[in-house]
Formats: structure tokens, C-alpha cells, sequence
């Protein structure tokens, strides 16, 4: 596959964007895990060479003060509820999205993860109760053994790749914010301190001047959001309850939206006057408008996610992780509740939790609500949903102290290996399915969400390949765009070596960047009314550098068009309709670049390497051959 700094690897397009914001956020979350992991090995290994260090290091009192008032708490509780404030306002800002674009926007498919996240928290505290049952004050550590770490679950499910459908990282992202969601609230109602009312109702104003804001004034000073999101830190901390809460509110209220074609154009001329007259008053001005054409939540991700991804939640591990290891301490953890009760919480309660919840929806919906992937995917998000580390440790770091804390933390890290181990056997069983019974424990048969808002039209639409394939490939393209130039030839290998896909090409000139686009799309509707659309359109592709008026003409003689005919068709715009209509389904489907893909109604995301491409199409078609939906539009 190509590098990142290739437009085929899907991070550039012409006039848009190629990578979602999803699958930025897979990618970095992948990188991650290796980097969290790795900084709970120098923990560990930190404090069983230097335990006086260790403990001495993180428990170093910093202090900031403003006049009379201020804040002063040590090392580890700067990095426990300070930084992974913004860990909490990234996955809000994730789940944000998910709601506003993604496949959480039809809000029924909320109900299922919603119900499995709340089960997979439940049946883990139910479990770890069972166990700590008639042992007094280790049944007050509950907390640590119900929350999966979005880094770690997600980082994992990526480790496996191609072995699990790619539906079931939403599944699992948005299973992750509710326990987040959950697992926060338990934290501000039985592990905060004593609370102090006048603080709190100081917290809930700044929120509601948030809210008021919102509504008003919008996104324009993101600035004073800011200000806010920190006053409202210190009111929440000075009231006793941890103010990591102050980042997911803020993240779940910050809007997510395709860029518009008409802010793209906005911005094209914005940069053209930038460039006949670069003054430091226009340069200000392109950055703002170049700016306002992506949403914040997009922006914001964007800014804060390598931040949290390599640098806080590794030191969160590197400040939490520390445990002193020696044989009689492992034997005394395994045989002591806490240790016992977050491990089978976790390993077992965790995966039980998750399935079960997700079956006694799907039974209760009766036919109206099914799993984004098959059964045995579930299992598997299952037993990654028993990966417990950030969010465990900051409730075991509050509910225990002394040797309670490390047995807690022994049963955490533990919970770890036994989710992964878990997983990998979950993957082998899938692997040694084959044919129907792999792709339908992997897919399900559920309906996918359709992207596309207009059907394709075998009586209206450019179509190459059997009309009636089972999987269908729209693109959104602009004969300018050297980008679809380099995809026109992945498009023509993908048809070569599948036999039942059909090729649908929609125009999307690009005016304001591409002087010749909207020409070269009606040349191609005039040789279609000749009969000779895609003759035109393979020539129109092979020289893209060529397209004004004469060098159309010369194509059309070479094809052996009517050139009286064709000229006045040309001229007198006969394809303008068709094209507007194509624009405008662009526009209803959030397409706002050029190449775009859809594959069977589906928009896809990320790299149109023939790799990718073919990963999709085989996906549309196995799902299609156990739901008999294909040909979506």
C-alpha cells in the first residue's frame, strides 16, 4: 500500500477530505496501545528498582495559585484528574461525531450498545460482589472492575485487523463512552469527597453560561469555551467531586459537521485574493476561513488527539502502573478478593455482559433492532470490553490505599493479558469457520446504514459492468481531479477482478479549483447522448491535462461522433441538467471532494488503493449474499 504522504493512501482529495475522523482516531488509538503498554512496564519496572523514587516522585506537591485562591494537589492527582480531563473530552468529541454523522445519527442503533454497555457494567459489579461477598470493606472497590479503556479495547481490536469486521469498532467505541459516561457518574456519587454545595452549584452555572453560549453565540470564540471548561475544572474540584467529568460534558457538546461545498468554494477564493495580495490582513482571514469550513469537533480531535493518545494516557499509566512484585505478593493477590474479584469482573463478567445484553435486546426488539456484525464478532468485542486500565485504576486509586491498591492493580494488569489471550482464542475459532458460517457469525444480517441519498438508476445513471451485481460502486469524480486519475485505474483492476461489481460514475466539477471540470463533464454527457459515454469518459481520464474546447472536439472526431451534433450539444450545455442533478445528490450525501467512493450504498472512508477497495467490495458482497440487500443506493 502506499504511504500516508500518497493521495492514494486516502488522505487528501480534491476540494474534501479522504480519512474520517474515525479512522483517524482508529489509527492513532492503534499506535497508542504499544506506547500505553510500554509505559506500564516502566511503572512496574520503575518501582520494583526504585520504590522510594517512584512513590516520591508522583507524590510532589505543585501548586498554582491566582491572588488569594489556587490549586495545589501532588503529581499523580495533576495527571489523574487534570490531563485525563482531556483523555475524557476526545472520546466525548468521538462519540459527538458518531451521533451527528455517523452510524449512531439513525438513533434507534443508540438502544443496542447503549443496553450492552450499561449490562457489560452490571454483570462485572455483580461478579466482583459475589467474590469480595463477606470481606467488609474490599466490596467498596466494585468500581474498579466494570470500565473498558477505550485506548487499550481499541488498540487491541486494531492488533487483530482483517480477523474482525470492521462494523464492530463503532460497536465497541460507543460501548466505551457509555461505560465512560457510567463509570464517571459512579465516580462523582460514591468515591468523591465529602461535597461542598456552593462549589457545585458554581460548576452547574459556568455549565448552564456553556449551554446559553451554544445556543447563541455558537462556535464562534472557541477561546472562552476554554476559559470556561477550566473554570468549571476548578468549581467541580473544589466541590469534592472529580472533575474529569468537565471533559466528556464538554466534548458530547461540541458539533460535528461535513464540510460544505459552498464554504469549500468560500474558501478557494478567499486563498486566490490571498495569493494576488499576501498581506498579513488577508493571511488572517484565509486561516479563519479555511478554518470555518471544518467542524469544531474535527478540529478539536485533530489538536488533541496525538496529545492524549502518546503523551497523557501514558503518563497516567506511568504515574498509576507502579507495582512492587515479588513472589509471596503474587500469591497473596491471587488468593485475595480484590485481586480475584476485578480479574473474573473482567474476564468473565465483562464478555457475559456484553452478549447477553446485546441478545436480550435484539430478542426483546423483535425483528426491529440487530448487531451491526454477527455473534461471534460480539463475542469478541466481548472479551476486548474486559480490557479495564485507565478508568480501573483511577477507581481503584480512590476506593483502596496500601496493599488493597496493589492487589487492585495486579488484578487490573492481569485483566489485560486474560482479555487478549480471550480474544486471540475468540479469533481462532472464527478463523477455522469457513464460507457462510464464518461470514455470518463475522457480519450478521443486519442492515448496514446507507450513506447515498439517491438510489442508483440503471436508466439514468453512467453504469459499466451486469446491472444487476450484487455489489454496486459509486463515485463522485471531477475528469480534472488528478486524484480520481490515479483512482480511475484501481477502479478498472477492481472490475477486472471481480466479475459481479457494477461501476456507477457521477460528476462533481470542482468549478472553483478546476477551470475545465464542468466543460469536460458535459462533453462526456454529449457523447452519451451518442451512445458513447464511456469512450468519452476513458479519454477524458487518460488526459487530464487536456481539456479545453479544442482539444474535446478533437476527441469527439477520434471517437467518431457527429461533430456538428456533439459541437452543438457542447455548446448549448444538453448534459448541464444531468450534471446539476448529480451535484445535488452530492450535496444530499455530504460529499464535498472529489474522488468519493460508495459501495453499495455505503460511504467509504480511508484509502482507494485496490487493497481497500477490494476489502470493502468482498465485505458488501458477503453481506449482501446473508441479507440479500445488494444493489443499495
Amino acid at each position: 500500500m502506499p504511504s500516508d504522504a500518497s493521495p492514494m493512501s486516502g488522505r487528501t482529495e480534491c476540494g474534501g477530505r479522504a480519512r474520517s475522523p474515525l479512522h483517524a482516531f482508529l489509527r492513532t488509538e492503534t499506535g497508542s496501545a504499544a506506547v500505553l503498554l510500554a509505559a506500564a512496564l516502566v511503572a512496574m519496572a520503575w518501582a520494583n528498582l526504585g520504590p522510594g523514587s517512584y512513590d516520591k516522585v508522583w507524590s510532589t506537591e505543585l501548586s498554582v495559585r491566582l491572588g488569594s485562591g489556587g490549586v495545589s494537589l501532588d503529581l499523580r492527582a495533576w495527571v489523574n484528574s487534570g490531563l485525563m480531563t482531556l483523555f475524557f473530552f476526545v472520546v466525548g468529541l468521538e462519540a459527538r461525531r458518531e451521533f451527528d454523522l455517523g452510524e449512531l445519527r439513525e438513533r434507534r442503533r443508540v438502544t443496542l450498545p447503549l443496553l450492552a454497555g450499561l449490562s457489560g457494567m452490571v454483570v462485572p459489579v455483580v461478579v466482583y460482589l459475589a467474590v469480595t461477598a463477606g470481606h467488609g470493606p474490599d466490596a467498596h472497590g466494585w468500581g474498579a472492575a466494570m470500565s473498558t479503556d477505550t485506548a487499550f479495547a481499541l488498540g487491541m481490536l486494531a492488533v487483530f485487523g482483517s480477523r474482525l469486521p470492521g462494523a464492530l469498532r463503532v460497536f465497541m467505541l460507543t460501548i466505551a463512552v457509555v461505560d465512560d459516561f457510567l463509570a464517571l457518574a459512579v465516580v462523582v456519587l460514591v468515591y468523591s469527597d465529602t461535597i461542598e454545595v456552593p462549589a457545585l452549584l458554581t460548576a452547574l452555572a459556568l455549565f448552564a453560561v456553556v449551554l446559553l453560549l451554544r445556543r447563541t453565540i455558537g462556535a464562534r470564540v472557541p477561546s472562552l469555551y476554554g476559559v470556561l471548561g477550566v473554570a468549571i475544572w476548578v468549581a467541580l474540584l473544589k466541590s469534592g467531586i472529580d472533575p474529569v467529568v468537565t471533559g466528556l460534558a464538554m466534548g458530547m457538546l461540541t458539533y460535528a459537521y461535513a464540510a460544505e461545498r459552498g464554504d469549500l468554494e468560500h474558501a478557494s477564493r478567499l486563498f486566490r485574493r490571498f495569493r494576488e495580495q499576501p498581506t498579513p490582513e488577508l493571511e488572517r482571514t484565509v486561516r479563519h476561513g479555511l478554518a470555518s469550513t471544518l467542524s469544531p469537533n474535527e478540529r478539536l480531535q485533530q489538536m488533541f488527539h496525538p496529545w492524549t493518545s502518546y503523551v497523557i494516557v501514558p503518563l497516567f499509566a506511568l504515574a498509576n502502573a507502579g507495582i512492587t512484585l515479588s513472589a509471596g505478593q503474587l500469591a497473596d493477590a491471587f488468593t485475595s478478593p480484590v485481586t480475584l474479584g476485578i480479574l473474573l469482573g473482567y474476564t468473565v463478567g465483562k464478555p457475559v455482559g456484553v452478549i447477553a445484553g446485546t441478545w436480550l435486546t435484539t430478542r426483546a426488539a423483535r425483528g426491529r433492532l440487530h448487531p451491526p456484525v454477527g455473534w461471534g464478532a460480539i463475542t469478541a468485542g466481548g472479551t476486548l470490553a474486559g480490557v479495564g486500565f485507565t478508568v480501573a485504576l483511577l477507581i481503584a486509586s480512590l476506593a483502596f490505599e496500601g496493599d488493597r491498591l496493589e492487589q487492585a492493580k495486579i488484578g487490573i494488569l492481569a485483566a489485560v493479558a486474560g482479555s487478549f489471550l480471550l480474544t486471540w482464542l475468540v479469533t481462532l475459532v472464527l478463523g477455522a469457520l469457513t464460507g457462510r458460517s464464518r461470514a455470518r457469525a463475522l457480519l450478521g444480517t443486519g442492515q448496514a446504514i446507507v450513506d447515498l441519498s439517491e438510489p442508483v438508476d440503471v436508466e439514468r445513471d453512467h453504469v459499466r459492468g451486469p446491472l444487476d451485481a450484487p455489489v454496486t460502486l459509486v463515485e463522485y469524480g471531477d475528469f480534472e481531479c488528478p486524484y480520481c486519475g490515479l483512482a480511475e485505474s484501481v477502479v478498472r483492476e477492481l472490475l477486472a477482478d471481480f466479475g459481479d461489481v457494477r461501476y456507477v460514475w457521477r460528476h462533481l466539477p470542482l468549478n472553483d479549483v478546476h477551470p475545465n471540470a464542468q466543460l469536460a463533464a458535459q462533453a462526456a454527457e454529449a457523447a452519451s447522448r451518442q451512445d458513447r459515454y464511456w469512450e468519452m469518459h476513458d479519454l477524458l481520464m487518460g488526459h487530464q491535462g487536456e481539456l479545453g474546447a479544442k482539444d474535446l472536439f478533437r476527441y469527439a472526431a477520434r471517437l467518431g461522433l457527429d461533430s456538428a451534433r456533439f459541437r452543438e450539444d457542447l455548446r448549448g450545455g444538453a448534459g448541464a441538467a444531468r450534471i446539476a442533478m448529480d451535484v445535488e445528490s452530492a450535496d444530499l450525501s455530504g460529499v464535498s471532494g472529489t474522488p468519493t467512493f460508495f459501495v453499495n450504498g455505503r460511504r467509504h472512508y480511508g484509502a482507494y488503493d485496490i487493497v481497500s477497495l477490494t476489502e470493502a467490495v468482498r465485505a458488501a458482497r458477503q453481506r449482501t449474499t446473508l441479507t440479500g440487500a445488494g444493489q443499495e443506493g
